[in-house]
């Protein structure tokens, strides 16, 4: 895609596409209340298109959208795209004051938000000297305009932007598991980068597969897996609007077959832990799964293969780089790292001073990415320090081995050194969940009375586990795991860990209590 001249817009290539080569009447996405077809959906984005330019937004001014996974929103989010409008979907988990930070960073003119969602921004609406129009997705707009009526009032005929493919066609904010959130700008170009890469090349998707993400829409990783990928092939989707629950995912396996299921670690974790859900079935057909947001734990991957016969892909992927870079493949899967460069990418690890490591040695990783955002919105400094020219820094910490698989040790600022070894978190962690007796585990550095770091563990236990002699069987079964200076020298029980909407730990908070 680089270095393409003339107009290209990602909506053309995405959805037209379909309709032109003969699959408007084909089921593109369905909310177990509504569905619509490619054809239906190409009529929607149209209406949506023109709903935005009689609402006064011009090209390239932004849009938020608040909306949970229904079949409005690929309607909204592709319709702006058309426009040459740039749509921002946020992470539905937020509080009110970070919708006010969030809102009032990306300037949006119009916020286009799920019925259930608007209590939480209600008190900040009027805040905004930007926001113009609330436009509300569900039964009752509770004074705002009502989508489907605004949608009903146009035209399905609209001539899609000339966009440029350096241009930027939507934003997402990176979650951050420190600070505000940050607005990363991604291109017309960027999807079908991700599409041509992971999807057609490791994943494999096809015509006639039917997805199902736990991931939403809002994050990188699900609007890859249940937009993107689905789209570039004219596949179907299966939306799910509340929390992705074990009860709800088997649900709509058992309903809808769907070919490739989407989750992360902790899901898969509690879908086999799940009692209630012992007998459940993964669908007849599916035939894959992918996992990311963090490292997917060897225990985990092996459970669920043994269970359901489906192998898990696990791959790690960034808000900055759009979906997935490194990951297993099928036929090439090695449960505890997370595989190979997906193709189209470079990786490199390097170490603090910029110099690359060479196999057995942690570096922090660097990607040259086809899908690389061009950088954060209104935060040169930190443009600066992660998108580097052709490299964008992960912050993330790896280990190549002599095959050329690399596996995750934490994040830059998760790892302490013991004796002067380098730990990662993560690897204790892994570690701890092998025994029976924990579900949940999370590996901080603490102090001890000399001052020196040691691994300090807050671990989940599982309903059945016995308890006696807790503390000093998990440190020697950590230490036949891994090795004897690993083991976490102090071990606090906890009903739960603080994660991120993604589910991700957030190691910060403990290191915060800790210390």
């Amino acid at each position: 895609m680089g270095g393409m001249s003339g107009s290209y817009n990602a909506v053309t290539w995405l959805l037209d596409r379909n309709v032109d080569e003969g699959r408007g009447a084909k089921l593109a996405f369905t909310d177990t209340v509504s569905e619509l077809t490619y054809g239906d959906l190409q009529r929607q984005t149209r209406r949506a298109a023109n709903m935005l330019r009689r609402l006064g937004v011009r090209r390239e001014e932004r849009v938020a959208m608040i909306m949970l996974d229904t079949v409005d929103f690929p309607s909204v989010f592709l319709g702006a795209i058309r426009a040459g409008i740039v749509p921002v979907p946020l992470n539905t988990l937020l509080t009110s004051e970070q919708y006010a930070y969030v809102l009032a960073d990306c300037r949006a003119r119009v916020l286009f938000i799920s019925e259930a969602l608007l209590p939480v921004v209600k008190d900040v609406i009027g805040r905004l000297p930007d926001l113009e129009h609330v436009v509300v997705s569900g039964r009752d707009a509770h004074g705002h305009k009502k989508l489907a009526d605004e949608l009903a009032r146009e035209s399905d005929t609209f001539a899609t932007a000339a966009t440029h493919p350096d241009e930027p066609a939507f934003w997402l904010y990176s979650s951050g598991s420190t600070g505000m959130p940050k607005g990363v700008r991604h291109l017309h170009s960027n999807l079908a980068a991700t599409a041509d890469t992971y999807a057609r090349q490791v994943l494999g998707i096809r015509e006639n597969d039917v997805c199902l993400s736990a991931a939403k829409l809002f994050f990188a990783y699900g609007l890859g897996n249940a937009l993107t990928f689905p789209m570039s092939v004219g596949a179907t989707t299966v939306l799910h609007s509340d929390r992705p629950t074990p009860a709800a995912m088997f649900g709509l396996m058992n309903k809808y077959n769907p070919t490739i299921f989407y989750g992360v670690p902790t899901l898969f974790a509690a879908m086999l832990n799940d009692e209630t859900m012992k007998d459940a079935r993964a669908g007849n057909r599916l035939r894959i799964c992918t996992s990311a947001g963090e490292a997917l734990p060897e225990s985990v991957g092996n459970a669920w293969k043994a269970r359901f016969g489906v192998d898990i892909l696990d791959g790690v992927g960034s808000t900055e780089l759009l979906h997935i870079f490194l990951s297993n493949a099928p036929g090439d899967i090695k449960y505890g790292c997370s595989g190979r460069p997906v193709p189209g990418y470079k990786v490199r690890l390097v170490n603090e001073a910029g110099v690359e490591v060479p196999d057995g040695e942690v570096g922090e990783l660097l990607v040259d990415a086809p899908s690389a955002g061009e950088g954060y919105w209104n935060q040169r400094a930190k443009s600066r320090s992660t998108f580097e020219g052709h490299w964008t820094r992960t912050g993330d910490k790896y280990i190549r081995d002599a095959d050329g698989r690399y596996t995750f040790c934490g994040r830059s600022d998760d790892m302490f050194k013991v004796s002067g070894i380098w730990v990662s978190p993560f690897e204790v962690e892994s570690a701890l969940i092998t025994h029976p007796a924990v579900l949940e585990a999370a590996v901080v550095p603490e102090a001890d009375p000399e001052g020196l770091l040691k691994p300090k563990a807050f671990v989940v236990l599982r309903a059945d586990a016995r308890t006696d002699d807790l503390h000093e069987v998990l440190k020697e079964h950590v230490k036949q795991k891994i090795g004897p200076w690993k083991y976490p020298r102090w071990i606090d029980v906890v009903d739960s860990l603080p994660k991120t909407a993604t589910g991700k730990i957030q190691r910060f908070k403990l290191r915060d209590g800790a210390s």
